[in-house]
């Protein structure tokens, strides 16, 4: 019998397929579909610093107004029971997801700032987060921005994260980074104990007829894989952090060889939101019997295997490859 396990920001999880931050985590019964059809983990759907921080701003908003009005007006002020803020029933559903599931539940912050939203992080463990995924998601559009200073701010929002929980934190990546192996390192120097590559930004689009722009969802597919997998195998081994591929897994293909890139878990939730939980125990099935024709023991056995330190021809993930590539290609006849 094959043996699926595997160890991700040390926990130990039945499989590999971990459902990422999505709509799947905000109603409890999708959670224990998930939990139910299979999964290693679940990863809960975004707490934004922005949300933290709007309805601070409101709550302060109705605490305060009025008050110079006369100091006997203590029954001007709001019901405190009246105004839950809506970072308060994210966390009180991550408590209430973590009850219903009998696999680990990681915590899903989106920041990029400094500041006491930060302490939500701590809120999320002692919710009952087994992690936290730091979500990187920013698009950085000043001129006068410059790699460095961002870069910067990150580290730091990190190093504060860090210093407020003791439960793992992993931090979710996008691929526009100038020195990705560098800021990868210096990340984990700030306190991450894992990586997830990548983020994927959702690009706007133009509405022609109402000259407007819109919001544009499009679903992954299996072809986006190759970015977040080239760059799993050339971080491989050159920095002390699990490994977390997201972003085109859809198949036990696609599976398979995160696990040979070097990932821990590979995340999943379009495939999902495609086409139901029910392919989470399809592509496990398939995985394992993969593994039993090939005679691999263990998805711990395939990990890295196919990484840049691990092939024979390591040039195949940077330049050289690239003008063979080109090379290769033929003429239409």
């Amino acid at each position: 019998m094959t043996d699926l396990t595997t160890k991700y920001l040390g926990l130990t999880l039945k499989n590999p397929i971990v459902a990422s931050a999505s709509p799947l985590s905000k109603k409890i019964e999708n959670a224990k579909k998930l939990d139910e059809a299979g999964v290693g983990a679940i990863v809960m759907y975004s707490l934004f610093e922005e949300q933290i921080i709007h309805e601070s701003l409101e709550l302060d908003h109705y605490l305060t107004r009025g008050t110079d009005t006369f100091a006997e007006a203590l029954t001007y002020l709001p019901d405190l029971g009246t105004y839950a803020m809506g970072p308060g029933k994210y966390l009180d559903h991550l408590a209430a997801v973590k009850k219903s599931v009998s696999v680990p539940v990681i915590g899903s912050l989106n920041g990029v700032s400094k500041g006491g939203w930060t302490r939500y992080a701590h809120h999320m463990q002692e919710a009952g987060a087994d992690a936290i995924e730091l979500n990187l998601y920013y698009l950085p559009a000043d001129p006068d921005l410059t790699a460095v200073e961002l870069e910067n701010t990150y580290l730091e929002l990190i190093s504060e994260i860090r210093a407020a929980v003791t439960i793992p934190l992993s931090v979710k990546l996008n691929p526009f980074t100038t020195a990705l192996p560098n800021f990868a390192r210096r990340c984990v120097d700030a306190g991450a104990n894992g990586l997830v590559l990548f983020n994927r930004f959702y690009q706007p689009d133009f509405d022609l007829e109402n000259l407007d722009v819109v919001d544009s969802l499009v679903l992954s597919t299996s072809d986006e894989l190759r970015l977040p997998l080239r760059w799993i195998s050339i971080l491989y081994g050159k920095v002390n952090a699990d490994l977390a591929l997201t972003t085109g897994v859809h198949t036990a293909t696609d599976v398979i060889k995160s696990m040979m890139a070097g990932a821990k878990v590979a995340m999943i939730a379009s495939e999902l939101l495609k086409n139901g939980y029910s392919r989470v125990p399809d592509i496990l099935a398939t995985v394992q019997a993969w593994m039993e024709e090939h005679e691999y023991k263990s998805i711990q056995q395939m990990q890295g295997s196919m990484s840049q330190q691990s092939i024979k021809e390591p040039a195949a993930f940077e330049r050289a490859n690239y003008m063979r590539v080109l090379g290769s290609y033929k003429d239409l006849p």
